[in-house]
């Protein structure tokens, strides 16, 4: 397979930025300017104190990041305020982005799919506290010590604290067979992930599973008869106004071509385009940045109490209440006051994904990008529409950073991995600085010290904990809540 040039992708990202807007609901020479305001200042996630601001324009940070296509969706004062996409839906090719290109949602599959779950809840055929196995028939969590002693419940499935394993799936490639849901949660072939297992007391911490949302999915089915995406269609997806949207995976013959195609975080295609996602309620919303800004919308609409809302205004205050950690009833809640904030990010094989709403300001955009470095560059583009619309409390991060000797440099020096999803992140040195590196979900970036075995990404903002003993290198990081260990 060729691997596309650096210079053909920010080619054909500036063709694009110059001939495939989508026109904003007012078309108007403010919302142009505005865009275009956007576009010219993205930013880095962290600030060094000291260090002279730093801003970039989307045509670079696409060639940075291997990025052919974006997609991004703004509201402001409870209204789309405009949709535009930038670059191509595949390299080589000169067909644009839009504003309805299909893009894989990866986990903002997950909050769209616990809306459907508290609907069957509001309609009495379901109890975010009963135990899970009351509902399931074609499959059953398996019982331990720990389910003895605190049960899985649908609660804690959806604010992961239910004690389940599997953080992801890769999906699968074009032209491999597909497995049952039941065949996923035990990991029998040809499932191409480990069995979803109980292996820490429910409810006692705060741990990301798809694996639990996956579970979710088999129990809404088993509950209702109806296959997945019809269920999520009737549910959510009609209600909500998501016309571009689906969970058919793989996606329909007679909707293909409306979708863009995913790449590596090296510019590498996917090969076969995309991976499909049986495993729906975790993974497999085909969707557009518009349409998930929709849901936000519905979401806060029934908080407020509008009539015949997609839930209950209580059952909408509850999914935007804390749970456990960070996690709603399915949403990730962050910020306080006007800047209090929903929404959830996402990662498939080729596609990065972001989505934020303020309910108090009625602000907030989606970015949907169909490359596995898209990550930073969705949250470089969230920073820049925050900083044109002025969301509360939401910029980059000032540091004060930390001055390190260079033996207590050395220690953090190496790799660390994960197996499951596979994630192997590199820390390397280069004179008195570090970089951290992650394939597919982290560009290579400078990282600073504000504590002794604390430190955050200058492009993304990440924050990384090391751990180890205090004389000696470290043995494991802990990243976005997923602890590494040294190799």
């Amino acid at each position: 397979m060729r691997v596309p040039s650096r210079v053909v992708l920010v080619a054909v990202a500036s063709a694009a930025l110059a001939c495939s807007a989508d026109r904003g609901p007012s078309g108007s020479e403010t919302t142009d300017a505005a865009i275009a305001r956007v576009t010219a200042g993205l930013r880095p996630g962290a600030v060094a104190k000291g260090r002279p601001p730093t801003s970039f324009r989307l045509a670079e940070r696409m060639e940075h990041y291997h990025v052919p296509g974006v997609s991004i969706a703004v509201v402001d004062s409870g209204r789309i305020a405009w949709a535009r996409g930038f670059g191509v839906k595949e390299v080589g090719t000169v067909d644009s982005v839009t504003a309805t290109t299909l893009f894989q949602a990866a986990s903002i599959s997950k909050p769209v799919a616990a809306t459907a779950m508290l609907r069957l809840v509001e309609e009495g055929r379901l109890d975010l506290d009963t135990p899970v196995n009351r509902y399931l028939t074609s499959w059953k969590v398996p019982e331990n010590a720990f389910t003895a002693r605190e049960p899985v419940t649908l609660r804690r499935i959806v604010s992961h604290s239910a004690g389940l394993t599997v953080h992801g799936f890769p999906g699968y490639a074009a032209g491999e067979p597909l497995p049952t849901v039941p065949q996923i949660l035990d990991g029998a072939p040809p499932a191409n992930t480990a069995p979803v297992r109980v292996d820490t007391l429910p409810g006692a911490i705060s741990r990301y599973s798809g694996g639990g949302v996956t579970v979710e999915q088999l129990l809404m089915t088993d509950v209702t008869g109806e296959p997945f995406p019809e269920l999520m269609k009737r549910l959510v997806l009609d209600p909500a106004g998501m016309a571009r949207s689906t969970y058919e995976q793989p996606l329909p013959e007679q909707r293909r071509g409306e979708e863009a195609a995913g790449y590596r975080s090296d510019g590498t295609p996917i090969e076969g385009r995309w991976h499909t996602y049986p495993e729906m309620a975790a993974a497999g919303l085909w969707t557009t940045p518009t349409d998930l800004l929709k849901w936000a919308m519905a979401i806060t609409a029934a908080r407020d109490g509008a009539p015949d809302g997609l839930l209950s205004q209580e059952m909408a205050r509850e999914m935007l209440t804390p749970q456990k950690g960070d996690f709603g009833l399915g949403p990730g809640l962050g910020g306080t006051g006007s800047g209090f904030h929903f929404g959830h990010g996402g990662a498939n094989e080729g596609f990065r994904c972001q989505l934020i709403y303020f309910p108090e300001t009625g602000q907030g955009a989606a970015v949907m990008t169909n490359g596995d470095g898209g990550g930073g560059l969705a949250q470089e583009i969230l920073l820049a529409v925050a900083s044109e619309y002025g969301w509360s409390d939401y910029g980059p991060r000032e540091i004060d950073a930390l001055a390190m000797d260079s033996t207590a440099l050395d220690s953090f020096v190496g790799e660390y991995g994960l197996d499951q999803p596979p994630v192997t992140l590199s820390v390397t040195r280069a004179g008195a600085s570090l970089f951290a590196e992650a394939a597919g979900y982290l560009e290579k970036e400078e990282i600073v010290f504000t504590e002794p075995d604390r430190a955050v990404g200058l492009d993304s903002g990440t924050r990384l904990s090391f751990v180890g003993p205090p004389d000696g290198k470290v043995d494991r990081v802990e990243v976005a809540g997923i602890t590494l260990t040294r190799r």
